[in-house]
């Protein structure tokens, strides 16, 4: 890793100093210590076993190749003991193709950051089949000792969590406009000013959870509520539709109705709340009619880029 204690000015370095002292000035910073302090604990150096000495946790932050990465762990696999963890930061190389063959196998997986990582909490914990439970429990309290949100995916799965979710939106919005149903801009605008608000502090289950008091009642009130999915790929399975409870019942069990009505009335505040934050009243997006990431090729399935591309 490279210090920006140590380094030539005029490189990373002093935008690593910049960026901290940034994060500091505008109490963003975490973690007990000052910017000074931080930037002093960091050090670099050329030699492999000299940088992992004394380890217990190595997050391997490599450009995603899988065989430089594959490199690099066969290497750290020889150096370090049975109690260090072998993580790597790859936002779409399974661990089965990363970590395989390794004698240290059961202490390795993918710890995925979502950039940028000092302001974007989530890191998805991804396991390699033979990983032990230790290592991601060890994993998913560090992560949250150091103020980020991990998530425990069961097992691996192509484009993890979070990219699967984001491809599917990147999708459908490639279907839309090429299809003629809305421009780039107002397209932009439907999850700017719309459902990337909502799911900024709630996400599509616990949505659904405070939409409708159960899908069966739901569904028996607005039939073309749910048969207007029809059309759309990758529609929700009818069997969400056909219980009593939905489908986000287990993220809050069974919540009584003035339960359900605190949540949705905090629901309908906090874009505001987080706005007024930030120092700005709310007024819609104006996205540049120029600048648009649906004004790039499209590649991959459906128009959507494939799980390699470096969407983070």
């Amino acid at each position: 890793m490279a210090s920006p204690a140590s380094s030539a000015p005029g490189g990373v370095a002093v935008v690593g100093r910049k960026e901290m002292k940034l994060l500091e000035r505008s109490g963003f910073l975490k973690g007990s210590r000052g910017a000074k302090e931080q930037l002093s604990l960091i050090s670099s150096c050329s030699d492999l076993r000299e940088a992992v000495e004394g380890a217990l946790h190595v997050q391997e932050c490599v450009p995603e190749n899988l065989e430089l990465k594959k490199q690099l762990f066969a290497q750290l696999d020889g150096i370090v003991g049975d109690q260090v963890v072998l993580s790597s930061s790859s936002s779409c190389l399974l661990p089965s193709r990363l970590f395989s063959g390794l004698a240290h196998v059961k202490q390795c997986l993918v710890a995925h950051p979502v950039n940028p990582p000092y302001y974007v909490p989530l890191v998805e914990l991804v396991p390699h089949p033979e990983t032990a439970p230790a290592t991601v429990d060890r994993t998913y309290a560090l992560m949250r000792k150091i103020g980020q949100s991990p998530v425990r995916l069961t097992k691996e799965v192509d484009g993890f969590a979070l990219n699967r979710l984001q491809y599917a939106v990147i999708g459908e919005a490639w279907r839309l406009v090429e299809e003629g149903v809305v421009s780039p801009g107002d397209l932009d605008l439907v999850m700017s000013d719309g459902l990337g608000m909502r799911y900024a502090f709630i996400g599509p289950l616990e949505t659904m959870h405070l939409n409708a008091e159960g899908h069966v009642r739901e569904g028996s009130r607005w039939p073309r509520a749910l048969s207007c999915q029809e059309g759309v790929e990758g529609q929700v399975p009818h069997e969400t539709c056909q219980t009593e409870e939905p489908a986000a019942a287990p993220v809050k069990p069974r919540a009584t109705t003035a339960a359900r009505a605190g949540a949705r009335s905090l629901r309908a505040r906090a874009p505001v709340r987080r706005l007024r934050g930030a120092g700005r009243p709310w007024e819609p997006s104006r996205p540049s009619p120029t600048c648009s990431p649906l004004g790039r090729s499209p590649g991959g399935r459906g128009g959507a880029p494939g799980w390699g591309s470096e969407q983070h």
